[in-house]
């Protein structure tokens, strides 16, 4: 097979509780409410079964508690100040056995208005710290690492590293936007890739070659979305602490359903964020993708349109060729073969090749119908040209228009298909 082959679309980047948790770094200590005895928060069941079976005490709903041990700090001072009945409510077991099996067991959960004005206060401050970390991250240019998987080098933003792997290798962890501890996420990515791991399956293999042609075929180039591990790397997950962006993708689709307000006059449409054919800007209009593409690299995709009289489907495979070819580090313009992406666009601005199409017949061909990149926003861009209307009205000229209750079919005999099928497979035998 050709070594130029794509054999899956690309992709833009656009995303266990043995790992990194939300509750934050697994190094802080977890103190009981009681006694002396304490634990590593990644130990937190340790304390939890502690508290049940030492001091019969139940916390419930521990996943929704944004920071644990500043939590379990605040109840200790408060359980030596008053009594815990003041506070917890009290399960009886065995309530109607012997007096002498039964046993009072405390839960304390956010029913308890101190409880659940605790927990607000401790998940609007963790929130407030995530997103203080997500600007710094969008803001930081000192990001310097190598790409896990041709080891090419990326300093700046990290954006740069996380559009590279989106676009060369077909990796994507979603957009750079969504993203916050990007230096842990690619370091718990780069372990797994070390210990020889797919990081969709999490299967292991016996050697780097074996890893990457499984991940290749099985178009496991992907992370496993189901792996609770990442889900601290994603902003979405500390809007409402406790549940996945899973879980809250799904209850904004409910009420969507449910919302019976047909009046669409406040909405507003996505940014498109389509990417330059040339290098990684991002523009959210049409006309600044245009524009772009125009000013800083002298390609001007609607006067070819116009110059050429491209149709719809013409341009989405106009694009999807300059795409691939410029994937595979080819000139679209003379063909010329170069040893990376950056050459080639080096060599198409300086040939001046930017506007040079070879001809029709290489790239008007029907495996371009299918995108380069999956998701590939600048052919939702493209519109039909001027002429396609006229275009369309005289090729339809041609078109027989037989009605429904025509009762000589002698007109459908003579221009049906099938009877030309039988025509040309009577005289070819």
């Amino acid at each position: 097979m050709n070594s130029d082959s794509i054999l899956e679309p690309l992709c833009f980047p656009e995303q266990s509780t043995d790992g990194p948790s939300l509750h934050g770094p697994s190094s802080e200590l977890l103190v009981c409410l009681f006694c002396s005895e304490s634990v590593l928060l990644q130990q937190k069941d340790f304390l939890l079964k502690h508290l049940l079976l030492e001091h019969k005490m139940v916390i419930a709903d521990v996943k929704l508690i944004a920071d644990l041990p500043k939590y379990m700090l605040y109840w200790k001072g408060r359980f030596l100040e008053q009594p815990v009945t003041d506070f917890c409510s009290v399960i009886k077991t065995n309530s109607t056995g012997p007096v002498e099996k039964q046993e009072d067991y405390f839960l304390l959960c956010d029913v308890l208005p101190e409880d659940r004005v605790l927990r607000e206060k401790l998940q609007q401050k963790r929130l407030e710290e995530v997103l203080e970390q997500q600007q710094k991250e969008r803001d930081d240019n000192s990001f310097h690492r190598l790409c896990m998987f041709c080891s090419e080098e990326f300093s700046g933003n990290r954006s740069t590293l996380l559009n590279h792997m989106a676009r060369e290798h077909s990796f994507s962890i979603g957009l750079p936007d969504n993203i916050v501890y990007c230096t842990e996420f690619l370091d718990a990515l780069q372990r797994k890739l070390d210990n020889l791991q797919c990081l969709y399956c999490e299967k292991t293999f016996r050697d780097k070659t074996t890893l990457k042609d499984h991940m290749r075929k099985k178009a496991h180039r992907r992370i496993n979305a189901s792996n609770r591990e990442y889900d601290r790397f994603y902003v979405i997950n500390y809007l409402e602490l406790g549940k996945t962006w899973e879980e809250v993708q799904s209850e904004d689709d409910r009420e969507l359903v449910d919302d019976e307000d047909d009046d669409w006059s406040d909405w507003q449409a996505h940014p498109v964020s389509a990417v330059c054919l040339f290098c990684d800007h991002q523009s959210d209009t049409m006309d600044q993708i245009y524009t772009h593409m125009k000013e800083g690299h002298g390609f001007d995709l609607l006067m070819l349109r116009t110059e050429l009289g491209l149709r719809f489907y013409q341009q989405v495979k106009l694009v999807n060729f300059i795409r691939r070819q410029i994937h595979q580090s080819r000139c679209y313009g003379c063909q010329e073969k170069f040893e990376s992406r950056a050459d080639a666009l080096r060599h198409i601005m300086a040939e001046g090749h930017v506007m040079k199409l070879p001809d029709a017949s290489a790239w008007d061909q029907p495996q371009y119908y299918f995108p380069t990149y999956e998701n590939d926003a600048l052919l939702c861009t493209l519109s039909d040209s001027d002429n396609d209307q006229s275009e369309e009205a005289s090729h339809g000229e041609d078109v027989p228009v037989i009605a429904e209750d025509m009762s000589d079919l002698r007109a459908l005999k003579q221009s049906s298909v099938l009877n030309q099928l039988l025509k040309n497979r009577s005289s070819c035998s």
